[in-house]
């Protein structure tokens, strides 16, 4: 059995060490404070991490990435060092947050990439700002719309059932049966949802197991699911302007292919071969390859 270890060598401080060039952040936005990793020279990029996971998600990445870009990896609002306020998780709203951020920066434009509850934050980003969205990457994940209704209760037997958003729609439970615990939930998504299960490895696995360990992180984390509903709502009637890339596994490229269309006009969607849901940690190089492609 996996323990959680607590020690500090998992905070931000000791892992921005292993990415020279990149600076841990903090600045107050809309009431609450948020944490972000800051490196590299050139057009904006910001990077927008997944549930259950931190900022360290694009670590191997970034420092590819900061040779041709200014990389802002955002940590969302409830997520690692950043605030856990009771309120404010609607996708909308977080794109708020990031929309805050950059104008504190200086940045009136971007190119913005999301992965898993981050890519439903990039889309709304788009969808709301596209006065600042200079182009969109969706890792691996869609922006919630009614077919999320059409879940079904039982596995069908097509793939991993998605139980999880449903488990994180309940309030006040999963906290409290998951405090110091939800390193087991960590796990076992990672073994199910990696094609590749070295690619998030023992050290990758503690620090995400930290960031989640308390009551206030798993409440947070599981306020991204429970605004669903209103997310539903916000994407109604919503186009993308901007160009648009979705990457993904074999069963998140299906799910893209069917999910994006309605939404966007401008729109690749690239299979990365041999990966699962964690594209930017299973095939860092393909994915960066495919970016670069991309944004130019």
């Amino acid at each position: 059995m996996q323990l959680l270890n607590t020690s500090d060598t998992y905070i931000d401080s000791e892992l921005v060490k292993q990415l020279p060039g990149f600076t841990s952040n903090y600045r107050t936005v809309n009431g609450i404070q948020l944490h972000y990793i800051l490196g590299g020279q050139g057009k904006p990029l910001v990077l927008l991490p997944g549930w259950p996971q931190t900022w360290w998600s694009y670590h191997k990445i970034m420092p590819l990435l900061a040779e041709s870009y200014q990389v802002i990896v955002v940590e969302l609002r409830g997520m690692g060092s950043s605030d856990k306020p009771m309120a404010g998780y609607s996708k909308k709203g977080m794109a708020g947050d990031v929309s805050a951020l950059l104008d504190q920066l200086g940045i009136e434009r971007t190119n913005i990439a999301g992965h898993d509850i981050g890519a439903a934050v990039a889309f709304s980003f788009a969808a709301h700002f596209p006065q600042k969205t200079e182009k969109l990457v969706l890792l691996d994940t869609p922006h919630p719309d009614e077919n999320l209704y059409k879940l079904p209760m039982l596995p069908t037997g097509g793939g991993v059932h998605p139980w999880w958003v449903a488990f994180n729609q309940v309030r006040d439970l999963p906290e409290q049966v998951l405090e110091g615990r939800f390193h087991f939930v960590q796990n076992w998504l990672f073994d199910q949802l990696l094609e590749d299960k070295t690619a998030i490895n023992a050290f990758d696995r503690q620090v995400y197991a930290q960031a989640y360990t308390s009551q206030d992180a798993i409440r947070a984390s599981n306020g991204w699911y429970q605004t669903f509903p209103e997310d539903i709502d916000d994407s109604k009637g919503k186009r993308i302007e901007a160009p648009t890339l979705g990457l993904a596994g074999r069963a998140g490229y299906q799910m893209l292919s069917y999910a994006l269309p309605p939404y966007i006009d401008q729109l690749d969607i690239k299979e990365i071969e041999g990966s699962g849901h964690f594209v930017q940690e299973e095939r860092p190089l393909e994915t960066i390859r495919f970016i670069q492609d991309f944004l130019g």
